[in-house]
């Protein structure tokens, strides 16, 4: 891997035990590191950083690929994991060293940072003013070992945790909630229920059933692409059958034990959209069929690729 192709992001979102289970495992995300920044001293313990006088956040540094996974993304994520009004700290975590902040590594990721902060603050969202700070990166001092990767070494103390202190209750309430109504908005009722609530559209009564036109088929709500009529065919089956999706690390795979059945769901990656379900009966080389709800999906025409900004994936049809 390529160093010229890897960036820094840092951000400091309260306790570091919740701040690296969102960001770990992505696409284009390289590691998650645990650690101090913002103070003077160098090399900090723990201790020093609770005690709040060494002027340390706690914090995690991102590497990352940001031709994978952009920083505009990394910002979004990072604003969905806090309570950005909260100046004294984070949820039940109080003091100086709790505080949230955006430690900037470039001019570039500066002005990504405060547009984003604009954003958020005339989304009306929050009633309150957004006093997380934006702010130079300074050097980062790793936590100690055991403060790694912490969601994966103690995982129940680490839910136990989440739960006490408050913040998985603020993001219901502040993020999700909120999603969730803006969706019910944007989403006819079929889309909705296929998308949120692992719903199934009628077969041979959909969208895409037996469309046969060329482009490629893009996540309803996040607009990520999935499939291309390039890999689509006709299963019989009454729904839009595909042998492959264009990306595999945006459709992901879970065991589905509902209707008394065991099968293979497929979600949407980034949205987390129920999409249908994969089985072992497919033409191709793989011998997949990825049999996928119309209602989950939005199509965009070859011809239309690089207007609606998807204009790598003209190569699919060369």
């Amino acid at each position: 891997m390529s160093k010229d192709k890897l960036e820094f992001a840092t951000f400091a979102g309260g306790c570091f035990w919740c701040m690296v289970q969102p960001f770990d495992e992505l696409p284009g995300i390289v590691s998650v590191i645990s650690g101090y920044t913002g103070g003077e001293k160098e090399n900090p313990t723990y201790e020093e950083v609770c005690s709040n006088t060494t002027g340390h956040l706690e914090a995690v540094q991102i590497t990352f690929q940001p031709e994978i996974f952009p920083y505009e993304n990394l910002l979004k994520l990072f604003w969905q994991q806090i309570d950005p009004t909260d100046a004294g700290g984070q949820f039940h975590d109080r003091g100086e060293s709790y505080k949230t902040a955006i430690f900037y590594h470039s001019e570039e990721q500066k002005q990504l940072a405060e547009k984003s902060k604009q954003l958020l603050e005339q989304s009306g969202r929050f009633s309150k003013p957004i006093v997380t700070m934006i702010v130079e990166a300074k050097p980062f001092y790793p936590a100690e070992g055991y403060h790694q990767d912490f969601y994966k070494k103690s995982t129940a103390r680490y839910k136990q945790y989440r739960t006490g202190s408050g913040r998985d209750k603020f993001i219901e309430q502040y993020w999700k909630g909120k999603d969730q109504q803006a969706l019910k908005e944007a989403l006819s009722p079929i889309q909705y229920e296929v998308t949120q609530n692992n719903g199934t559209e009628p077969p041979f009564r959909n969208e895409f059933w037996n469309h046969e036109e060329e482009g490629i088929y893009v996540d309803i709500v996040s607009g990520k692409p999935l499939f291309s009529s390039t890999d689509k065919y006709d299963a019989g089956c009454g729904w839009p059958s595909f042998t492959k999706p264009i990306q595999e690390l945006e459709v992901i795979e879970k065991m589905d034990t509902t209707h008394g059945m065991l099968r293979t769901e497929v979600r949407s990656k980034t949205a987390d959209s129920h999409l249908g379900h994969v089985f072992n009966d497919g033409p191709g080389p793989n011998g997949l069929r990825y049999c996928i709800n119309s209602a989950a999906l939005r199509f965009i025409p070859k011809e239309d690729l690089e207007r609606e900004g998807y204009g790598q994936y003209t190569r699919l049809f060369e």
